[in-house]
């Protein structure tokens, strides 16, 4: 772990030079969620039983008790492994898709969030030279180098950056506008070297104020059902689980705001939301 002193953070608009560098670090953020995800559908009742029928037909088929029951296991492993959304993160849902990642970099070049950090301690970040940056791949070149239409730019939302001595640390992405006065985040990653050290609530408070400032009441943000640490971070943020509170308008934003659900209806993320 690396001390990190977010005062000198600078949080930013993502710009083309950024793609692949975000790209990796939503894939390190994210090792290990996928799996996670398919754990939990693997184990709801519902789909236990499932299995059990499959295994118990193919044991009149394969005379081998262990393959009856490997077999069905597996073939549901790929079949979610296939389906569901390679975008689904540590702190977010399954959209902006992966392949919009790269059409949500642009923006004004001095486009930046508040850093509550910066008026305690009355020093004014400074963005320094890119130490090391990530040579694209040929295919990911040509990607990110393709023409973006004003739909599919609008559909990717933002993405705002963590830099910090030219050094990309975190970012958070921000869905496109559904609604006039509702945003939400989708996902929140920060490098491995920099967890636990304020940075991803910097992030969204940063984000926050931002879209108070233009006009937002409410951010929602889809946390992965198994996910404790992305729940109970979002919880310190004061942040509630949709459904939780009395407010007589919970059941008509629950129409609006439903979970992400995968193989057999079962949810894959819990909503939770923050009045701004």
């Amino acid at each position: 772990m690396v001390k990190l002193e977010l005062d000198q953070v600078v949080m930013r608009r993502m710009k083309e030079d950024d793609i692949e560098h975000v790209k990796a670090l939503i894939k390190e953020g994210c090792e290990g969620t996928e799996n996670r995800l398919i754990l939990h559908v693997l184990t709801r009742p519902l789909c236990l039983f499932i299995l059990a029928v499959l295994s118990s037909m193919l044991r009149c088929l394969v005379h081998s008790f262990i393959l009856a029951l490997a077999i069905p296991v597996f073939l549901l492993i790929i079949f979610l492994k296939i389906t569901m959304p390679r975008s689904t993160g540590v702190l977010g849902s399954s959209r902006p898709s992966w392949d919009y990642v790269g059409s949500s970099y642009r923006g004004t070049q001095d486009e930046t969030l508040p850093n509550s950090y910066c008026r305690i301690s009355g020093k004014t970040p400074v963005t320094k030279k890119p130490r090391r940056r990530i040579a694209p791949k040929d295919k990911d070149q040509e990607t990110s180098t393709e023409k973006v239409s004003p739909e599919r730019e609008q559909a990717a939302g933002e993405v705002w950056v963590a830099e910090c001595d030219g050094e990309i640390i975190g970012c958070i992405f921000r869905e496109s506008e559904n609604r006039a006065d509702i945003r939400r985040i989708c996902r929140v990653v920060t490098g491995c070297w920099y967890r636990r050290e304020g940075l991803g609530q910097l992030l969204v408070r940063g984000l926050e104020q931002r879209e108070r400032e233009s006009g937002a009441r409410r951010v929602y943000t889809h946390v992965p059902y198994p996910s404790k640490v992305a729940e109970v971070f979002f919880r310190k943020l004061s942040y509630q689980q949709l459904g939780e509170g009395q407010e007589e308008d919970d059941d008509e934003e629950r129409k609006l705001e439903t979970p992400e659900r995968g193989f057999l209806g079962h949810p894959l993320t819990k909503v939770f939301y923050k009045d701004l």
